[in-house]
């Protein structure tokens, strides 16, 4: 399908078919370390699409004025993860789910505030469609303002061309400069922003069945913190880590990860687990020092007791085997929690086992049930883990008192350096990403939606416009 044309969208009432505009990004829409389509975006249109009885299809649009353009020609039926905007002709717009604001990102050598005076003096910025209404305001105010739009690409491709020096400023949206942060530690974010935005799904303006639908959507997934749930899912471990602990990170995986890179694949393979989550969890229990001691007793690279490592028969102190006991422990951990529990969520439960102790994730999921809330959802299980430090609640429970905090921290710090390593490092197999027999993609200007796109040179292969595949 050429990018520069396409058919006009049949009736979603009759086809029962949504036709979807949406662009690639860690925030909307990208291909997962497991190779999952993922994103807020993808999440929220299909469980739509579920819920009223429709099939979808994403069509990925890498430039931001046209998916109001293509609305407007009626190639689609939404846009998601746009900006709300009174300036769009003909253009209707859904529920607002998210508030996100402009910020400047420039390179960390500079202050704050000589990198403002840098731009207030006429120093060029660049920025997104999306963003212009934003610099037109702060022009009245700064008229030295100058800036250059990019019509086709995402925000986090600006971050990286500020942290490669390829340019000096660039103002986007904070929630992608908070993630792009972490892999390009290099940057900082100015606290001066803008005004808060709203984003929401936009529409042709007379589809007013659709509107009534979106309304509904939204207000049941607000009522039922299934919205915060998924927000905490992409968000809510961002700011973990600061740039230098990155900094650090990131050296040591140029200069102690190889050393046991081939260790953590075999281990991944035996186990069925990603070697990178596996090399992200020896780094946030030992740093990758074979031979670190706790104060309570757990030791080597992966810091196994002396109970575990002999019940996974190994010698905790040979790095190898080490590997080998952690990955066996945590394997073993997520294989016996409840087949029904959804990825990610088992293996983040599976972590804060590891960190705590299955005993004490149980009880944090018995309370859980006692409040009305998911057993299996890692963000309502993060709010009943710190519980098990109040006698009102461990002298309710099975196994008692707990650190209950500590495994929370030790999860989404985990799940940052998991992070940056999906973006630096390939997964030991690539895989195809798999649909669900309602859902087709549409990538007509062939966009390389894997998550760790930018920064792993992609082997060449053929490009493959539309993915479609069932389950």
């Amino acid at each position: 399908m050429p990018a520069n044309t396409a058919p006009q969208a049949a009736s979603w009432i009759e086809s029962r078919e949504l036709v979807v505009l949406v662009q690639n990004g860690p925030t909307t829409f990208y291909v997962d370390a497991e190779g999952h389509y993922a994103g807020l975006e993808y999440d929220l249109v299909t469980r739509f699409a579920s819920e009223n009885g429709l099939k979808v299809r994403f069509v990925v649009e890498p430039n931001y004025a046209k998916l109001f353009e293509r609305l407007q020609r009626n190639e689609a039926h939404l846009a998601v993860g746009v900006h709300e905007s009174n300036g769009e002709q003909g253009i209707g717009f859904g529920p607002a789910y998210q508030s996100v604001r402009p910020v400047l990102v420039y390179r960390n050598k500079q202050t704050e505030q000589a990198a403002l005076n840098a731009i207030n003096g006429g120093a060029a910025i660049s920025t997104m469609p999306q963003y212009v209404n934003v610099l037109n305001q702060l022009k009245v105010k700064s008229p030295s303002l100058t800036w250059n739009v990019v019509e086709a690409g995402d925000s986090e491709e600006l971050v990286e061309a500020v942290a490669q020096g390829k340019i000096d400023y660039a103002v986007i949206g904070s929630q992608v400069a908070e993630l792009a942060q972490k892999y390009y530690p290099q940057v900082a974010i100015s606290e001066k922003s803008g005004a808060p935005q709203q984003l929401a799904w936009a529409m042709q303006d007379g589809d007013t069945e659709l509107q009534a639908k979106l309304k509904q959507f939204f207000g049941e997934i607000n009522a039922d913190k299934s919205l915060a749930k998924l927000l905490d899912r992409y968000y809510g471990h961002v700011d973990r880590i600061a740039p230098p602990d990155s900094v650090a990170f990131l050296n040591k995986r140029n200069s102690v990860l190889p050393r046991y890179e081939q260790w953590f694949k075999k281990a991944a393979a035996e186990t069925n687990l990603d070697w990178r989550l596996l090399a992200a969890l020896s780094y946030q229990e030992s740093h990758w020092d074979p031979n670190a001691v706790s104060p309570f007793g757990v030791r080597g690279l992966m810091m196994l007791t002396t109970d575990t490592a002999q019940r996974m028969g190994v010698d905790r102190l040979n790095p190898v085997q080490s590997i080998q006991g952690g990955a066996r422990y945590l394997a073993m951990l997520r294989d016996g929690l409840p087949d029904d529990i959804p990825e990610p969520d088992r293996t983040w439960l599976a972590m804060a086992a590891y960190n705590v102790g299955l005993g004490h994730l149980l009880d944090a999921r018995e309370l859980a049930r006692r409040q009305n809330k998911n057993p299996d959802s890692w963000a309502d299980i993060k709010t009943t883990l710190p519980l098990l430090r109040d006698p009102k609640y461990y002298n309710t429970v099975r196994f008692g008192y707990a650190r209950g905090g500590e495994p929370v921290a030790y999860v989404e710090t985990l799940r940052s350096f998991y992070d940056i390593l999906v973006r630096f490092e390939e997964p030991a197999q690539l895989a195809e990403p798999r649909l669900a027999a309602n859902v087709e993609v549409q990538n007509p200007a062939n966009r390389v939606l894997q998550i760790n796109n930018r920064v792993v040179s992609a082997k060449p292969a053929k490009a493959k416009p539309v993915m479609t595949a069932a389950l």
